[in-house]
């Protein structure tokens, strides 16, 4: 069963339920009207009657003399207090009975629904007293007939009313349900070719105009499509990255193991290269473990009291090495301060990001490292002179295989696997710390840190003005 069905016949049985309740009561309304308006001319005529009778010397009831006008569905009986037939209107003669045999010993005014005969009449009943002793009963009745079938008629309308009513609800319903739900049709279509085609850049049509819960479903389904799509291209370029960066050293060590079979002995040179190239893959296989680790929940901590002034120290250090004084590295606000965290992570943080401010500072530009507490809060901020990040790189700089334009990553031979900041990123996050960026192209970028002194502090850091 479709959906559409579904909700149409979900829909349908409420309205019908709602319907068929209003029709009840709107009935009900209108028989009681009918019954009121009864009794009233019950009453009254009742009224005229009583105003009409007469006593004699010992009590016994006699009609007056004036002559009591009344319609020809209305009847009268006069009962004496020995339950002898006094008096009567012309139209009730045929009857040989009270009108209502139940209620005429009642010692007050009823009202009742009576059956003679197969004909329906509604009967008023009236105790009548002389000098405050009882002296006997008036009944009236009126003949229900026409006011039965008028409200047959009313019953008969209302069915049909209410059921037109649904019929045309139902076939609106349907249609506008159709019309609902069209965008779902539009994305499972959608849905079912990319599956097929394996083509992410397909998107949902999305009305601007509307602004509903299916409307918004479609907008997350696109940007969910945005994201497969660039986390798709994104490996695929990593796959053609990796396969480059591991094709050359593979080329190198093969060579150089080719040589020495060719020379017959060993050669410190081919050695040292076939080494260098080896840490290379195993700095990949590495940082691909990591990150496979970090993403499944499993980053292995192990959180002690470590000087951070003494590990930026070793990575300024060693930064300086890597650079081969062709940077100016520079400390700045250096203060002593200790946290809780995991010394090989965090050293590793700055690592990375050491590594990219001298891989994207040219010869002579300031790399600076400075270190300061705020609060609760520790701030360890790397900044360099490069090149800077375009704006539009600075949002997916975090993500897997982010590598950023080919003028950045391809200068110089300096080709890096794209995993260095979303690793930082995972330690530093892991560690209850947040990094921030600002960066500007042709001016520098500034990353920085900021890592809580104890695990189990619970303020946010400081926002960047």
């Amino acid at each position: 069963m479709s959906l559409r069905l579904r909700l149409t016949l979900v829909y349908s049985g409420m309205l019908s339920g709602f319907v068929g309740l209003l029709s009840i009561l709107i009935y009900a309304f209108v028989s009681l009207l009918f019954v009121d308006f009864v009794d009233g001319d019950l009453q009254k005529s009742a009224n005229l009657i009583v105003s009409q009778l007469r006593a004699d010397g010992i009590g016994n009831l006699q009609i007056g003399p004036g002559f009591i006008l009344l319609s020809d569905d209305l009847y009268y009986q006069v009962w004496s207090r020995d339950y002898q037939l006094v008096g009567y209107s012309e139209n009730a003669s045929q009857f040989t009975q009270a009108l209502d045999q139940e209620k005429l010993p009642t010692g007050e005014t009823y009202f009742h629904d009576v059956e003679i005969d197969g004909v329906f009449y509604r009967t008023i009943s009236v105790p009548l007293e002389v000098e405050g002793q009882p002296s006997g009963w008036l009944q009236v009745g009126l003949e229900l007939t026409e006011i039965r079938h008028t409200l047959t008629l009313i019953k008969i309308a209302i069915l049909f009313s209410a059921l037109f009513a649904i019929g045309v609800s139902v076939v609106l319903g349907w249609i506008v349900i159709g019309q609902a739900l069209l965008p779902l049709v539009t994305m499972a279509e959608i849905a079912s070719r990319i599956t097929s085609t394996n083509d992410l850049s397909q998107r949902i049509p999305v009305q601007t105009e509307a602004n509903d819960e299916i409307n918004t479903l479609a907008l997350n389904f696109n940007q969910t499509f945005v994201r497969l799509e660039r986390l798709f291209n994104s490996q695929r370029r990593f796959l053609a990255d990796v396969s480059h960066d591991l094709r050359t050293p593979l080329t190198v060590i093969k060579g150089n193991v080719g040589l020495m079979r060719l020379m017959k002995r060993f050669d410190e040179d081919s050695l040292n290269t076939i080494e260098k190239e080896v840490d290379r893959l195993s700095r990949l296989v590495g940082d691909l473990l990591f990150m496979a680790q970090a993403e499944a929940g499993k980053l292995p901590l192990t959180i002690v009291n470590v000087k951070i002034d003494e590990i930026l120290l070793e990575v300024f250090e060693e930064m300086t090495v890597v650079s081969g004084g062709k940077r100016n590295l520079h400390l700045k606000d250096f203060n002593q301060i200790s946290i809780q965290g995991d010394r090989d992570r965090l050293k590793q943080v700055f690592l990375n990001l050491g590594a990219n401010a001298v891989n994207y500072t040219p010869e002579g530009g300031l790399i600076e490292f400075s270190l300061a507490q705020e609060g609760d809060w520790v701030r360890c901020v790397v900044r360099d002179e490069g090149q800077g990040i375009p704006k539009k790189e600075l949002a997916h700089l975090f993500e897997r295989f982010n590598r950023g334009e080919e003028s950045r990553t391809r200068h110089n031979d300096r080709t890096g696997f794209g995993l260095g900041l979303p690793i930082a990123y995972w330690i530093v996050r892991n560690h209850g710390g947040r990094i921030d960026v600002e960066s500007q192209e042709g001016l520098g970028t500034t990353f920085t840190v900021w890592l809580p002194k104890t695990q189990d502090q619970k303020s946010l850091p400081p926002s960047l003005e």
